[in-house]
């Protein structure tokens, strides 16, 4: 069992020089639109408020942030994408770092891509989904938000965000970081995540 509250910030990569490689530990890669509310879904899986800085500002995670679970895995928590108000060439140092991460072979064992429940994915969201596939780890889609749907919701949001991302292979996790529905599912399918990669 993995103790999800034993973790800890590791470090900042602002370019691909500081990516960590090797290290001894598996690493699972995060990835999620601006205001998808990544860093929520990380701060309930880890159990602390603030341990991914949530930012009212979103657009505000520039680097690829590392964080070391129970001696067990990286968690590397990459910037959030797809926000308007983010200059050109913020979104260019963007797209270069995403480009050298996703180019180096080694890098990621497995990913993790947070979506609305709401929303049909982004062309963005679909993006970042087969740059993931490009890599060939296994990867699980987190359907967050899923509080503000009504119940005859669901289950139509669900397929859509399936169908768009054409998620064949793909687990498609429905979640709520605001009331913690499916921790325990988003834990063992992590621990899956783990022992397939």
């Amino acid at each position: 069992m993995i103790n999800y509250n034993n973790s800890e910030f590791l470090l900042s990569a602002a370019g691909s020089g500081q990516f960590l490689r090797g290290g001894g530990f598996p690493t699972i890669a995060i990835a999620g639109r601006s205001n998808v509310g990544k860093s929520s879904v990380i701060n309930s899986l880890v159990r602390r408020k603030n341990f991914a800085r949530t930012s009212a500002q979103p657009g505000k995670t520039a680097h690829v942030n590392y964080f070391k679970v129970d001696e067990t895995f990286y968690l590397a928590d990459l910037p959030g994408y797809g926000y308007a108000k983010v200059s050109k060439s913020e979104k260019e140092r963007w797209a270069r770092l995403m480009e050298s991460f996703f180019a180096e072979s080694g890098l990621i064992t497995a990913g993790i891509l947070i979506v609305d429940a709401r929303h049909k994915p982004t062309g963005d969201d679909v993006t970042m989904c087969n740059w993931f596939k490009g890599t060939g780890v296994p990867l699980l889609a987190v359907a967050n938000k899923l509080d503000k749907l009504k119940k005859s919701e669901i289950e139509p949001n669900l397929k859509r965000i399936e169908d768009t991302l054409n998620l064949v292979l793909t687990q498609l996790l429905p979640y709520s970081a605001e009331t913690n529905y499916n921790r325990d599912k988003l834990e063992e399918s992590i621990a899956g995540l783990l022992q397939t990669a």
